[in-house]
């Protein structure tokens, strides 16, 4: 169970933080609908294997203190992204603007997210430590905190992608920034219960 919700929390926290999937999403929904922003929105699951499997074999070889610096690194960078959602509250930009005559494919978001060093900081510093360390304990607590991450992060983006749809009004700017400052504090929360862990937890 903690791993799951700790899945969970850091799914939808990212799921939610502005970055250029989250965008590409948005302007697609608008254009296109929710069905071509819903399809968008799942181009992790192309995206993410290749990361995912290379962050695993990589971050798998390496001894327990290793893991344990790389959960500390983790740590900081997923707080560092948390204040920083927080931080760009304040300077607000619709991510909408400027992008709606562009034609946004699933592969062309999965290019965009494969391409973007977010992805392999998270699943190198915070992702695999935290997956090769649940599937020693049991096999269920890496699919575990595998199935909460992905499920959070792309049901985010999907319902992001319905309110786009259904209304610009619907979600708005204020909506934005509600998303973007929850979604920091989620990824702060998260980022702080790493360091603990790494540096106190046996």
């Amino acid at each position: 169970m903690q791993y799951l919700a700790l899945g969970l929390t850091m799914g939808l926290g990212s799921g939610v933080a502005p970055g250029p999937l989250l965008a590409l999403v948005l302007v697609t929904s608008l254009k296109e609908g929710f069905r071509g922003g819903a399809r968008v929105a799942l181009a992790p699951l192309i995206s993410d294997t290749p990361i995912v499997i290379a962050s695993v074999l990589a971050v798998g070889s390496l001894p327990e203190p290793a893991l344990r610096g790389l959960a500390l690194v983790g740590g900081c960078y997923v707080v560092w992204l948390g204040v920083d959602a927080m931080r760009r509250i304040a300077a607000y930009q619709d991510p909408l603007a400027g992008g709606r005559d562009q034609r946004v494919s699933v592969l062309r978001a999965a290019l965009v997210n494969v391409l973007s060093p977010h992805p392999w900081l998270f699943w190198i510093t915070v992702g695999s430590p935290i997956l090769v360390r649940a599937w020693q304990d049991a096999w269920w607590n890496g699919m575990g905190f595998l199935l909460g991450f992905y499920a959070l992060l792309l049901g985010s983006k999907v319902a992001m992608a319905a309110l786009v749809a259904t209304g610009r009004h619907a979600l708005g700017e204020r909506g934005m920034r509600l998303a973007q400052a929850g979604a920091g504090a989620l990824l702060v929360a998260a980022g702080t219960a790493l360091l603990v862990e790494a540096a106190f937890g046996a």
